[in-house]
């Protein structure tokens, strides 16, 4: 089976954790989400933190400042083409939660073992640090 083959389909999200450039962890969470991959070269992502507070009010658009400020602090979301070399797959970005990644390229490396893959970004500077964030996905 070619690399792309095993990619194919959809994945939950099982653990997020982000390390430092000393691999020392920041921090982890429980998060739900889904990442899927087609056969004609698309994926899609998005995940959220668990818990996150509803809107008081049900209408979409309705939410104050703070409630809206706090939906999307915990949630990500992004689509578009991919492409696999080696041990990386990048994500060609077409529409994104973020609008600096739109455009953009987010390379990853990956690991798949049995009906598990691992994501990992590359050390990036968030806050003053230099983190990575790992990801396990289980196949579906």
């Amino acid at each position: 089976m070619t690399s792309k083959e095993c990619f194919l389909g959809a994945w939950k999200l099982l653990s997020v954790e982000t390390r430092d450039e000393n691999d020392e962890l920041i921090r982890s969470g429980k998060r739900t989400g889904y990442l899927i991959y087609s056969p004609e070269g698309y994926m899609s992502v998005s995940f959220m933190k668990e818990g996150r507070p509803s809107f008081k009010a049900g209408d979409i658009r309705g939410g104050t400042v703070e409630e809206k400020i706090a939906a999307i602090n915990g949630f990500l979301s992004y689509a578009g083409q991919y492409s696999i070399e080696n041990d990386e797959v990048s994500h060609h970005i077409e529409v994104s939660l973020f609008p600096n990644w739109v455009g953009e390229t987010q390379v990853r490396k990956f690991k798949i073992v049995d009906n598990l893959l691992t994501l990992s970004t590359p050390l990036m500077l968030v806050g003053g640090r230099k983190i990575s964030t790992h990801l396990v996905w289980e196949k579906l």
